[in-house]
């Protein structure tokens, strides 16, 4: 009897269903945005009327029930040459492009979304490097002034791959932080200082390992988070989730190595306009990338920064005219059917809420 009670347990054994793994954490999407380049590729060199921008941007506050389609947008680019020298020019006034006015950003701000302007761009490269060899430390107090006065944040978009000026861009920091500290509760939009990196770790590293290491703690940090830029051209969602990964991952087989980087600490980037044909992103989210990575950016987990899972959200390139060629995103091209309703199914949330800080 007792060999038989035993052959007993060991089949119910056997037969016991395994308990289920513990499902991955998910994390609400918290950042959804674009960046904007206005109707002139990026210069933003012309004055509009609101009812003008409108008439070509109206997607954007309005995702066809009378919601936003996002909840940041980044106003791109400013020269930073300009910018430093408070320029005045056929294009600029106070160093800042006579597009970007306190009615076009009053047109954002106005529907709950936040606005940001971004400093540099690949074309502003060279500007980048003689603003700060000239006088960094003015640049970055400039920068504070405008985003003071127009009540928008900024994006730091220095795209110097072989020798960035690492120590002047530190000078721009603090002296942009020194007058308007780091804010947890992003309660002040002038408070908030971004930049961005590559769309993994392989370009523009020695830019990502300074912010990784220094600016973009979760201990300390004094940047708000980091955007991973787009590739060359739209990526599979394996390959984006990849170059997302390495900077969770980093890179310690580099000299030095590139550590860590909290997924709570950057967003992960897609383009909306890309060519002559519209883009899912854009126009479809059934077969988006923003809804076939969307498991990945809210659950993926820390590799030894940070401590909860998932990427802070998207940010996608980029609204209006963003190329000489192509459709851009403006009649009959819009993207409510796309980006639109990913803030629905994301359950976006506008105003954007304070962010995870670890």
């Amino acid at each position: 009897m007792r060999r038989i009670l035993t052959a007993l347990a060991l089949i119910a054994g056997l037969l016991t269903v395994p308990a289920a793994p513990a499902a991955a954490a998910v994390t609400p999407v918290q950042i959804y945005g674009a960046w904007h380049c206005g109707n002139d590729f990026c210069t933003w060199g012309t004055t509009r009327t609101v009812a003008e921008f409108d008439a070509q941007n109206h997607w954007l506050v309005d995702r066809g029930d009378g919601r936003p389609s996002v909840n940041v947008v980044v106003l791109s680019f400013v020269d930073p040459a300009k910018l430093l020298h408070l320029t005045d020019d056929a294009t600029t006034v106070d160093g800042v492009p006579r597009g970007i006015t306190p009615e076009i950003v009053g047109y954002f701000t106005s529907r709950g979304i936040r606005v940001m302007l971004s400093i540099g761009g690949i074309t502003y490269t060279d500007a980048w490097n003689a603003a700060l060899a000239e006088n960094a430390a003015q640049l970055g107090r400039n920068a504070a002034g405008v985003a003071r006065r127009l009540g928008v944040g900024i994006e730091i978009d220095y795209e110097e791959n072989t020798s960035p000026n690492l120590a002047g861009l530190q000078a721009f920091i603090d002296a942009y932080r020194a007058v308007l500290p780091y804010d947890a509760t992003g309660a002040d939009p002038a408070a908030r200082l971004t930049i961005d990196v590559a769309a993994g770790d392989r370009w523009l590293i020695a830019l990502n390992r300074k912010a990784t290491a220094d600016w973009l703690r979760t201990d300390r940090p004094v940047l708000d988070y980091a955007n991973a830029m787009v590739p060359a051209r739209q990526p599979s969602a394996s390959a984006a989730v990849a170059n997302w990964q390495e900077h969770i991952d980093g890179k310690p087989t580099y000299a030095p190595p590139v550590p860590p980087l909290a997924p709570a600490k950057f967003t992960g980037g897609l383009y909306i306009a890309y060519g002559n044909r519209a883009l899912p992103e854009c126009t479809d989210y059934a077969t988006s990338l923003q809804r076939s990575t969307g498991t990945f950016v809210q659950s993926a987990a820390p590799k030894g920064a940070g401590t909860t899972a998932g990427l802070l959200g998207y940010m996608f390139w980029a609204a209006e005219r963003p190329a000489t060629r192509g459709i851009g995103t403006v009649p009959p091209n819009t993207c409510e059917g796309g980006t639109g309703a990913g803030a629905t199914a994301y359950q976006i949330q506008i105003p954007m809420p304070p962010l995870r800080q670890s």
